[in-house]
């Protein structure tokens, strides 16, 4: 069971919706990763993270695709790699990453409600 949190607390999390513009294998990651450049529109801008998503997706597959991620929170030293972002998904049947995405187009930058 989770722990329940106030709708106030929901509010503090800002999730958008970016578009990966640029991505490539991250071999001096831990676990096997991929490291990505997302564009979040003209308020937020690019920024990059890290995602261990290399059970389902390559870095050629990712390019143009929207994914939701979490924006505030601080960035991560991941090895050489500074992850400002974390991308959204979740784990299938076999414990693979399925990436959260809008199931039709929106604006890069565009807030979950």
């Amino acid at each position: 069971m989770t722990s329940p949190i106030s709708f106030d607390d929901f509010l503090k999390v800002d999730i958008r919706a970016g578009r990966i513009t640029r991505a490539e294998p991250f071999p001096e990651a831990r676990k096997p990763a991929i490291r990505l450049w997302i564009d979040f529109g003209p308020e937020i801008g690019e920024k990059k993270s890290s995602a261990q998503i290399t059970d389902l997706y390559t870095p050629e597959a990712l390019i143009g695709r929207q994914v939701m991620a979490v924006v505030n929170f601080p960035p991560r030293q991941i090895g050489p790699f500074m992850s400002e972002v974390l991308v959204l998904g979740a784990s299938d049947l076999e414990g693979r990453i399925v990436l959260l995405a809008p199931d039709h187009v929106v604006p890069e930058g565009a807030r979950m409600h």
